[in-house]
């Protein structure tokens, strides 16, 4: 009897094993850091890689929950075409993609402009985060914020899928930073027609910078609907982030003729009184109807109402030998009410062996800058950056405008564009050309700061067309070329800059345009997907041109140019299976062109890097069943700090690593992280991107993060 009791308990026990093998597998596959090639190209829609004349990618959920960042940023650092920047003298992240600006008011969330909070962004809400590499005036139509001209980022919403999910995530990052998360999803219906996917996430506490503290809250959800021809989704989101005793940017003044020391890796020169205190409601709602197999209406209607206040700083060097530098502040207390509006129809035909997709729309943004603003005067202590100390709070007020307790608006901005393309296919849509014209109109309504009264009108159109062209020679080989443009709105002249009167005042310039050429190709292949991009793009500046009469003065004109050329290679392989690879580079020459009096003229801008490596490796060790290693290096080449080339940052290297684990807990998979940013605590300069002034950014301190994730 015992005999066939052991008999029965082996296959028992091989199944159970059978079960956490696959349970493991499973989580394992799941966990893996992604990129995928391809995405949703703007108002073309959801693309494959090969298929699109662009540069694209997007980074998984999984990589987000991997790698635990806690701002948009922090994802991005996996670019080899991005890097990050800080801009309004506070915690706002501002992103360069091939050496230009990137504002976080020119996020995209699901294609939409002005949704998504404006300064930091969580990324636990996400399910991919998309970039476009290059111009997308015509995809996305005109930035609201004035910037993206080389490139784009794209937020897509977690949504539910096919596969019920319950999941909680406690993490900690040193020094003294707690949080957890939530993500449930089911689908429901006889079809599984309803989704419904809800997740949110709470952290605070001191981040590896000493005494600088974050806090984070957020809470996501959405409902969508697909059954049919008919498909409709809503996304609703909460975000409510702090940040005190932000370790601000260093400004050189144009006394300062060197770079200053690198201090301490985890040195904080910020004060107790700064903070950053942000507040988001944002969403959207969308429909898709199928009027036939071939023909498709959609619309989509986003808003967000935010708020911002804080005490910000410049912090100023004054003597880089000892490391002396001043304080002064500002409060901006501001409210934003955005509303967007697409929608569009797509139709695809085909007749003789040649395929069109026809595509037609429009949209519309209203956004609405509620704003006051008082400035301090330099504070009567002194602060050092290689010994910080506390100085006395600014108090003495240089300038104020608006109502500091209730903004008033100080603009109105609606951008308005209708598009149309045809993207036609021949030899079995191996050749597919894209032709597309966008016609914007940019208007904007100033109001004073001091009594809230209209104090001018802009009103200005433009046409921004795109070529793009992509040859599939063979199977896996997509070759592409493009001509597309960027806008952003034209400067208002001032009275006065750089020493001169100026004749135009208040003069409003036409929107500026730029325009890109870019060439590539694109490898698919079952281990390996690679891009290879060379472009060149070039824009339109403000600059003054001195005039005869009156003595010391100038027109204020955009007929300033900077020219950015550049080498983008990115890879995705698997060379052995386990081992999996995500790395690449880019190369960039961004010049000066016609100057102020040719200063400067043939110059290098000031805060590009002349070239960035990135790689990420994971290894699924096969003689540990379930753990993973994983690493990173992050590579930035020489920067100059000013555009006159007389300061420049030495390059700069940074390594990450970390392990994951997947162990089976009551028959659910149990995923330990690990993590250590910055294992080595280098301390360097990451960034002097500006666009006045040599600011530079001090690199983030080694960091270790700890998470648990467990799938119920």
């Amino acid at each position: 009897m015992a005999g066939a009791s052991a008999l029965v308990a082996v296959p028992m026990a091989s199944a159970q094993e059978v079960d956490r093998d696959e349970i493991i597998v499973t989580a394992q596959r799941e966990n893996q850091t992604g990129v995928t090639h391809g995405g949703s190209i703007g108002v073309l829609g959801d693309k494959a890689a090969e298929d699109v004349p662009f540069a694209v990618k997007a980074y998984n959920s999984a990589l987000i929950l991997n790698q635990q960042p806690q701002t948009l940023g922090q994802v991005l650092d996996n670019d080899p075409s991005v890097r990050t920047s800080y801009g309004f003298g506070n915690a706002a992240e501002q992103f360069v993609i091939r050496g230009f600006a990137l504002a976080g008011d020119d996020i995209g969330f699901d294609g939409l402009y002005g949704i998504t909070p404006r300064q930091l962004i969580a990324p636990e809400l996400y399910e991919s985060v998309q970039v476009l590499n290059g111009s997308s005036a015509f995809l996305n139509g005109a930035a609201p914020g004035g910037t993206g001209i080389g490139g784009s980022v794209n937020l897509i919403p977690k949504r539910a899928g096919d596969k019920p999910l319950t999941r909680l995530t406690a993490n900690y990052t040193s020094s003294a930073h707690f949080g957890g998360s939530f993500d449930v999803a089911r689908r429901f219906g006889s079809g599984g027609e309803w989704g419904v996917r809800i997740n949110g996430a709470a952290r605070r506490g001191d981040v590896g910078i000493d005494d600088e503290f974050r806090s984070a809250y957020l809470l996501g959800g959405a409902i969508d609907y697909d059954n049919g021809p008919l498909r409709l989704s809503l996304d609703l989101a909460y975000q409510k982030v702090r940040v005190n005793q932000l370790r601000p940017k260093l400004t050189l003044p144009a006394a300062i003729t060197s770079i200053p020391k690198v201090p301490r890796a985890a040195a904080n020169y910020g004060q107790p009184y700064y903070f950053t205190n942000l507040r988001d409601i944002y969403g959207q709602f969308r429909a898709e109807y199928d009027l036939s197999d071939n023909a498709m209406v959609y619309a989509a209607f986003g808003a967000r109402d935010g708020s911002e206040d804080g005490f910000y700083s410049t912090l100023t060097l004054l003597n880089a030998a000892t490391g002396a530098a001043s304080v002064s502040g500002s409060r901006i207390p501001r409210t934003d009410n955005n509303e967007a509006l697409q929608a569009g129809l797509r139709v695809k035909l085909a007749a003789g062996g040649v395929t069109h997709e026809l595509n037609f729309g429009g949209s519309i943004n209203w956004l609405v800058n509620r704003n006051a603003f008082e400035f301090y005067r330099v504070s009567s202590g002194t602060n050092n950056i290689y010994d910080p100390v506390t100085v006395p709070q600014p108090s003495s007020i240089s300038s104020t405008g608006g109502n500091m307790a209730d903004p008033f608006p100080i603009s109105r901005t609606r951008l308005l564009s209708t598009f149309a393309s045809d993207t036609i296919g021949a030899w079995d849509d191996r050749i597919l050309l894209t032709a597309g014209l966008r016609l914007q109109q940019i208007e904007v309504k100033s109001y004073s700061n001091q009594t809230a009264l209209q104090t001018g009108e802009y009103s200005k159109d433009a046409i921004t067309p795109v070529v793009g062209l992509v040859v599939k020679p063979v199977e896996g080989v997509s070759l592409y070329a493009n001509r597309i443009e960027a806008l952003v709105q034209g400067a208002t002249a001032p009275a006065v800059s750089g020493g001169y009167n100026i004749v135009n005042v208040g003069e409003v310039l036409e929107p500026y345009k730029s325009t890109q050429y870019e060439v590539g190709g694109k490898l698919t292949l079952s281990a390996v997907t690679a891009s290879l991009s060379f472009f060149t793009t070039e824009r339109a500046t403000q600059i003054l041109v001195p005039v005869a009469t009156p003595a010391t003065s100038a027109r204020f004109e955009a007929s300033g140019r900077q020219r950015n050329r550049g080498i983008e290679l990115s890879i995705q392989a698997e060379p052995v299976e386990g081992l999996r690879v995500i790395a690449g580079g880019s190369v960039i020459d961004a010049r000066l062109r016609r100057q102020t009096n040719g200063l400067n003229e043939g110059n290098k801008v000031a805060g590009v890097p002349e070239y960035l490596l990135n790689g990420n490796v994971e290894w699924d060790v096969p003689f540990i069943p379930a753990f993973t290693l994983t690493g990173r290096v992050v590579h930035t080449g020489d920067q100059p700090a000013n555009n006159a080339n007389t300061l420049e940052l030495p390059s700069w290297t940074r390594f990450d690593v970390g392990a994951r684990y997947v162990a089976v807990v009551a028959d659910r998979p149990l995923t330990l992280r690990f993590g250590v940013d910055n294992v080595a605590n280098k301390r360097y300069w990451a960034s002097a991107f500006d666009s006045s002034r040599p600011d530079l950014l001090q690199g983030a301190p080694r960091t270790f993060k700890l998470s648990a994730s467990i799938d119920l």
